[in-house]
């Protein structure tokens, strides 16, 4: 008999008929502080359904994101009243950000846990070990073409970047276009992006669409084409010698720490360039390491009155020393932004960009309504953080 789409969850209404094979994927909602995303949109657990798979997705859990239940329902899943019900019937669980203490709990061995693990947090990995689950942290995936469409750092970096121009346009007591008007002309602001990854550049096409004087900096020189063809001047610091060259190539699509002659070099130009600038959005960002600081207190003290920067690098120190992890504060009469999760204040394409990242990572370790981990495939292998009670990741 149909699961009632609206009914509590109950046992009886995820156990299989005999001979049915499917897998019990659940969606239970984050609980950290701020989080707003989802793992799972109708759009993608109505794929999943048509798959084969029974979906479980706690009440409420889109309602931050605009996807109401009644949608979920109408998708193919059924409802649970707590995420107590979506652990102990769920095989497989979608997660937008690791568990937190209260839900490690509720883990058991042999479930699996696909999400924003976050592969250099030792302890946090540790801890999700020692429940049995096995985990994959989608962070981990390698930048390579295959892996595109389930690339969950570059669909959220994206809106980060668009996200952190709309924030700065807002505080900035400007506008943003030159302006021609019967009172006078009124000059475009300028805006300076560090940092020329995913959300740089969207920062970038972001700020040149509302009309701004855009320039911009990365470590690596293959940046400068990307930059340039946005229509933003690229901040050029020459390189003095082949190791830096080399260095500045990057690995695996990631910029690498850059020698100290030319981050002292780097730093004497984008301070200036700071200084005439009306926003800055700082984007840099070395996995695994702190954040390079790359807008001093002299620099911001430096800065016109009014000015705004954006530290999307906050969580990990941040690209100015004066951030404050999710505050906006004042220096020097500039405005700092320090916001730590900007994609969860666009909630709504945040998730729907983010489910279908997971469902495409789905793809790699689902098959014939069952896990099924391909170890030999380098998307999987990169991604599996722990199993067995060990974490793989060193």
């Amino acid at each position: 008999m149909p699961v009632p789409r609206t009914a509590p969850l109950d046992a009886s209404s995820v156990q299989p008929s005999p001979g049915e094979n499917f897998m019990k994927i659940g969606i239970p909602a984050e609980t950290r502080a701020g989080e707003t995303r989802v793992a799972a949109t109708p759009e993608t657990v109505k794929k999943l359904a048509a798959g084969g798979a029974q979906v479980l997705v706690q009440r409420g859990a889109g309602s931050a994101a605009r996807y109401p239940d009644e949608a979920y329902a109408a998708a193919g899943a059924a409802l649970a009243d707590g995420a107590a019900d979506v652990y102990a019937h769920a095989d497989l669980l979608l997660k937008v950000r690791a568990p937190t203490a209260d839900e490690l709990p509720l883990l058991r061995a042999g479930q699996a846990v696909v999400g924003m693990l976050d592969p250099f947090d030792a302890a946090g990995l540790a801890a999700l070990a020692a429940t049995g689950a096995t985990g994959f942290a989608l962070e981990a995936a390698p930048r390579i073409t295959r892996a595109q469409s389930l690339d969950v750092l570059s669909s959220q970096a994206n809106i980060a970047g668009y996200k952190a121009v709309i924030l700065a346009a807002d505080h900035l007591g400007r506008f943003m276009p030159m302006l021609m008007t019967a009172a006078g002309t009124v000059k475009a602001a300028r805006v300076v992006v560090l940092g020329a990854g995913v959300a740089g550049l969207q920062a970038i096409a972001t700020a040149k669409r509302l009309g701004a004087v855009v320039e911009a900096s990365d470590v690596r020189p293959a940046a400068k084409e990307q930059v340039e063809s946005l229509g933003a001047k690229f901040i050029d610091v020459p390189f003095e010698t082949d190791e830096e060259r080399e260095i500045a190539q990057g690995a695996g699509g990631y910029a690498r720490p850059m020698p100290a002659a030319w981050m002292a070099r780097q730093a004497a130009l984008v301070s200036e360039r700071c200084k005439q600038a009306d926003i800055v959005v700082a984007t840099a960002l070395i996995p695994g390491r702190p954040a390079p600081v790359l807008v001093s207190e002299d620099t911001v003290r430096g800065m016109k009155p009014g000015s705004v920067i954006v530290d999307l690098a906050v969580e990990r120190g941040g690209n100015c020393p004066l951030s404050a992890p999710d505050q906006i504060v004042e220096h020097h009469g500039v405005t700092l932004i320090g916001y730590t999760n900007l994609p969860a204040r666009v909630a709504t394409d945040a998730s729907a960009l983010y489910a279908r990242n997971v469902l495409d990572f789905l793809k790699l370790i689902v098959a014939d309504g069952s896990l099924a981990i391909r170890r030999d495939d380098e998307i999987v292998a990169a991604c599996l953080v722990c199993e067995d009670r060990n974490v793989l990741r060193k």
